[in-house]
């Protein structure tokens, strides 16, 4: 007879580590994200939101613990790191490995369609930010890292970056942990959020959505379960 046990899901990212010893910015931490759910990391300035996300990403390697994330990771930074001496489309054909007309199709799904030959420093803050976007996900991460992404935007084009990013994400859902200060932004995007306090600053899971995981479908439909 077959079993009816239900495969475990496995998480595409798993963190349990201590940053280190006395004085260090995050105290022993313990993290993992399952594929298509949406975590926001919030805390105030200065309390290892940036710190975390960096050893997520497998750019710290002086902590002291464990980290198992899949290969297939994006990051978008607070700052966007374009290739300044590429063009819109280069920056997304030789990162994300795609096509001209691949990449053209990206540009138009941001709403940078006919922006192509403009290279990043013709860009406002706003394009780069659009077109780090399209870059992270053109390369089908199954894990996408945000740092801050709408940080100093006004507040109506962060709001229509915010509708992009969730575009993006219905038609190729990955897990996802964006940092953001923004409570607002985290209640809108993420369906489970953690806040760093104290020093050495630990993880606190929001009581309000506390063991909420959220699936995303292609049609954008959000479902839950606890």
């Amino acid at each position: 007879m077959a079993s009816s046990i239900v495969p475990a899901v496995e998480p595409v990212l798993r963190l349990d580590f201590d940053h280190g010893g006395p004085g260090c910015v995050l105290g022993p931490i313990a993290l993992s994200l399952l594929p298509g759910e949406t975590v926001a990391l919030t805390g105030p300035s200065g309390v290892g939101k940036t710190s975390l996300l960096r050893i997520a990403a497998g750019l710290d390697g002086t902590f002291r613990g464990h980290r198992e994330a899949t290969e297939r990771l994006a990051v978008v930074f607070q700052e966007p790191t374009l290739l300044p001496w590429r063009t819109a489309l280069q920056n997304l054909i030789i990162i994300a490995r795609i096509t001209e007309d691949q990449a053209q199709v990206w540009l138009e799904k941001v709403g940078l369609a006919g922006f192509g030959d403009r290279f990043p420093g013709a860009l406002s803050l706003g394009q780069q930010r659009r077109l780090s976007l399209a870059r992270a996900f053109a390369g089908a991460p199954d894990l996408l890292l945000m740092d801050e992404p709408f940080v100093s935007l006004d507040p109506v084009l962060a709001t229509d970056m915010m509708r992009v990013f969730e575009d993006l994400r219905a038609a190729r859902p990955c897990a996802t942990l964006i940092v953001t200060h923004v409570q607002a932004e985290a209640e809108r995007l993420a369906g489970r959020i953690l806040r760093l306090e104290g020093r050495p600053a630990r993880l606190i899971e929001d009581d309000q959505k506390a063991g909420a995981y959220f699936q995303l479908s292609a049609s954008g439909v959000t479902t839950s379960r606890s």
